[in-house]
């Protein structure tokens, strides 16, 4: 994908990639920002990108080299909040655009974090726990520079989990001579974690999705429900919809794509996930579909959860679903969103559907630096709060301005990034 913007060295201009959807985002929301766009450029770049060579010695005796990156794209309002995540796919262009994703979702949400992220390319499926473990540790001491419980708090996201964490504040805190248990979120409970945590994700795509369907006029009792991606995102939401009444009638993942008319037994399709890592060879389903028919199964609320672009203008015309909801970052295209509002299509966008995730690692992080930790009810009736008030901030800014959802965040986002970057000026 070509584009109109100065685009940096270290980016080959006619495949910038995620980061030039992100940038088209931008160039959508600017004429809304009024006084404020003069500072608009600063969310066009990166603060700051550490690109790092992670050695490690394979299990038999060999070396291995893997690419790492993080990611800060701005701290205007706190310190750099995002996961990390381990994928052959991996590139800078992505951590760039989710990084930037990061900031927008946290000053959108108005948790006190700007945004960063992480990554390695590398596909984790190929190495044993222990070269796993040997390679975190790495990439954690080569990142150590720039991450900190008031600089930058790396999470889970894709193929990372409580485990890498462990590893990783383990890590940091070796290297520091001290216990830092806020270096990172969504750690094992043991280690300072958070009840709720694991969940967050999954349980905001489901609060934000009764309020859309409300707004809507779906039912969520009887709604058929597809899900792309059946991890801890697309997993629990479809879990918790399902506990809802609704009928979770299609999943995709990398091992295939599964079809139910009357929907899944989703416990037993959880159960079935974890132990052959994939919806492949379920039992329950009833038919196993071509990858392209998952687009055209007819459903109320589709939640694509996997990956970036995967709505497109490919297939945006084939969807049927009344409302989407963004549980992955990034996984509509501009082109597809348009196409969809204009066929009446409800798009609650990334940076307010998954916003769960990063709203109860801030409340870990708050919770690690005072040692008093709170009940998992106390958790999950703070984040349902915190994502019903983000979510009609939201619309009513679409309301008011007659723009698609994702601007109307981005409006509140760019927004609050900008006015904080304004007030504290540029030094020196």
């Amino acid at each position: 994908m070509s584009s109109n913007h100065q685009i940096p060295s270290y980016l080959t201009p006619h495949a910038t990639g995620p980061w030039n959807v992100y940038l088209e985002q931008i160039d959508r929301v600017t004429p809304y920002l009024g006084n404020l766009s003069r500072w608009v450029e600063t969310l066009k770049r990166p603060k700051r990108i550490l690109v790092v060579d992670v050695p490690i010695e394979r299990d038999d005796g060999t070396i291995a080299h893997f690419e790492g990156y993080r990611v800060q794209h701005n701290t205007s309002r706190g310190p750099g909040k995002g996961g990390v995540r381990f994928h052959q796919d991996v590139t800078l262009s992505e951590v760039m655009a989710l990084s930037a994703w990061m900031t927008i979702k946290n000053s959108a949400v108005n948790v006190p974090y700007g945004g960063a992220k992480g990554g390695i390319r590398v596909d984790p499926k190929t190495l044993s726990r222990g070269e796993l473990m040997r390679m975190t540790r790495r990439y954690t001491s080569e990142i150590g520079i720039i991450i900190g419980p008031d600089k930058d708090i790396p999470a889970p996201d894709v193929n990372t989990n409580e485990q890498t964490m462990a590893w990783m504040m383990d890590t940091y805190s070796m290297n520091e001579g001290r216990t830092a248990t806020g270096v990172v979120t969504g750690k094992p409970i043991s280690l300072g974690g958070s009840l709720g945590r694991r969940e967050a994700t999954g349980r905001g795509v489901f609060v934000v999705g009764c309020e859309a369907a409300a707004k809507k006029g779906v039912t969520i009792a009887g709604a058929k429900i597809a899900v792309q991606g059946f991890g801890n995102v697309g997993g629990i939401a479809a879990r918790l919809f399902a506990e809802a009444g609704s009928k979770v009638v299609a999943v995709q993942d990398h091992g295939g794509t599964i079809f139910h008319s009357n929907g899944f037994d989703v416990p037993k399709l959880l159960e079935h996930v974890a132990a052959n890592g994939s919806v492949a060879g379920f039992a329950g389903a009833e038919a196993v579909l071509p990858n392209e028919e998952f687009w055209k199964v007819q459903c109320d609320i589709l939640i694509p959860a996997a990956l970036e672009q995967q709505i497109t203008e490919a297939n945006a015309n084939h969807i049927t679903a009344k409302i989407i909801l963004e549980g992955a970052n990034g996984p509509t295209t501009p082109e597809a969103d348009d196409i969809l509002r204009d066929r009446g299509v409800l798009v609650v966008p990334d940076v307010i559907a998954n916003a769960g995730g990063v709203t109860v690692s801030y409340f870990e992080w708050v919770q690690d630096f005072s040692s008093y930790f709170w009940t998992e009810d106390e958790i999950n009736n703070r984040l349902t709060r915190i994502m019903k008030e983000a979510f009609h901030s939201v619309w009513q800014v679409t309301e008011d301005k007659k723009v698609s959802l994702r601007t109307a965040a981005f409006i509140i986002g760019c927004t609050r990034v900008l006015q904080a970057r304004e007030v504290r000026g540029l030094y020196p």
